[in-house]
């Protein structure tokens, strides 16, 4: 059994390969070749623990990861945990991978899939709402995927954005990174906007003029009481997807939406759905809602591990 740590993993497997990984786990997913169950959540007060086990025929691996929201106050992870990867047929275990990181890449890769998938190809103005680790690596990805010039962002914590602020200049030299003082501000212009909150009620404005004709990627909202939409956006949308049907019980942005009948079961597709299609049409409003789920985690898992073992012959 081998560890791979954080430093391991930035090393051998790029942005690109994450994202071709991921699309194969969507892809997987609509074929139904594997076995996952729902994940396990549990909640401790404000804190949570999530343990997310599959299997393929190939590979299988259990997620263990906390969060704890309030760790962000003493300069710890608010995401941590780790991966464990095993051989399908004697259960032996392969790799011992650093959850932070495998969670930060996986999660950005989706936003940057989706990105690909799901918007304009000559978007060029990003909307970040939400200026944490996950605000600077879906900058990070989409940027791989779209023309992105500007980024405006919006976040409340001061010192989110000074690192934000600095990751991505420093990652991105080129990039005019904007700090907006509202969301209605950072609607103007945005082509997409990417919402990574923990936020219990709405973060974007309710104005219909501001919403229209672009990609929303929601990566914040992963339980029923979280969300980070409002109500005005749903019958603006052209089309909705998801990375796991299972989203539509987990996440606040889908689960209130079909409760009050704002939108139907039957409008949710899921994101494999819509790879070698042409992408979203300029004037469309499309909403990808992510809660990320062990499959995606064991693609990209297994790609890192091969990648290491690759290299050690």
């Amino acid at each position: 059994m081998i560890i791979i740590n954080e430093n391991i993993i930035k090393k051998v497997i790029s942005f690109d390969e994450i994202m071709a990984s991921l699309e194969d786990a969507f892809l997987t997913y609509e074929s139904g070749n594997f076995s996952m169950p729902d994940r396990i959540h549990v909640d401790n007060k404000e804190n949570t623990l999530l343990y997310m086990p599959c299997f393929t025929d190939e590979i299988f691996g259990t997620k263990s990861l906390t969060i704890f929201p309030e760790n962000s106050r003493i300069n710890k992870p608010v995401i941590d945990g780790f991966m464990t990867l095993h051989d399908p047929d004697t259960g032996s275990p392969l790799a011992i991978i650093d959850g932070k990181i495998l969670t930060a890449l996986r999660t950005g890769g989706v936003g940057g899939a989706a990105a690909r998938l799901l918007s304009s190809k000559g978007s060029s103005v990003l909307g970040i709402v939400g200026a944490g680790v996950q605000g600077i690596y879906q900058t990070l990805f989409i940027s791989k995927v779209r023309p992105i010039k500007k980024v405006k962002v919006y976040d409340s914590n001061k010192k989110n954005l000074k690192i934000f602020i600095q990751s991505i200049k420093e990652e991105l030299p080129y990039m005019e990174v904007v700090v907006c003082a509202a969301t209605e501000e950072l609607l103007e212009e945005s082509h997409i906007v990417v919402t990574a909150t923990n936020a219990e009620k709405p973060v974007l404005p309710g104005k219909t003029e501001l919403l229209k004709g672009r990609l929303f990627v929601g990566i914040g909202s992963y339980k029923p009481s979280m969300r980070e939409f409002p109500e005005e956006i749903y019958p603006l949308l052209d089309k909705i997807y998801t990375d796991t049907y299972f989203a539509c019980e987990e996440s606040g942005d889908l689960a209130y939406p079909l409760e009050n009948k704002l939108i139907t079961r039957e409008q949710v597709s899921t994101i494999g759905t819509a790879i070698g299609s042409k992408g979203n049409i300029s004037d469309e409003t499309v909403l990808f809602k992510s809660v990320g789920m062990a499959l995606l985690d064991l693609f990209v898992a297994k790609t890192i591990y091969q990648k290491v073992i690759s290299l050690r012959k």
